[in-house]
């Protein structure tokens, strides 16, 4: 009876941690190109795999406002964060489409142009703690 009890525990403590929830913490943070903030800039955060390992998590990602503030959410969910542990961090101009049409997909033209140093070989790192940061700050210069 006692180790019916302990494992009905077990389980119902899994299902409220979740499976790997626990590797997603908050992350916000401010974005700025030359020293001022910058809107319409897209973060996203890519789990850097250790050595050895298989499986680290979710990648992420948000959008700067015109405070050049953003909050980021685990791609493909509504889950706010990102995978806890060393991330690559990219930036890019972003367009919002007017609607999801392969035209308006293809028409999107971002507002503002990132070096390109700060996206396909991206040397900027982020370790996010466990508890989470709303200090994930980056300051950006262009050439």
């Amino acid at each position: 009876m006692v180790l019916r009890s302990l494992l009905a525990n077990s389980a119902l403590l899994l299902l409220i941690c979740g499976c790997g929830s626990g590797n997603v913490a908050p992350v916000s943070g401010l974005v700025t190109l030359n020293g001022k903030p910058i809107a319409d800039v897209a973060v996203t955060f890519e789990p850097i795999t250790p050595e050895g390992q298989n499986v680290v998590g979710l990648s992420a990602f948000g959008v700067t406002g015109p405070d050049g503030r953003y909050t980021l959410k685990l791609f493909g969910t509504e889950t706010r964060g990102a995978t806890v542990g060393k991330n690559k961090v990219k930036f890019s101009g972003y367009a919002a489409p007017t609607d999801m049409s392969e035209e308006a997909l293809k028409a999107a033209k971002p507002k503002v142009n990132i070096p390109l140093r700060y996206f396909g070989d991206s040397k900027m790192e982020f370790d996010v703690p466990a508890k989470g940061s709303d200090k994930a700050d980056f300051q950006l210069t262009s050439p």
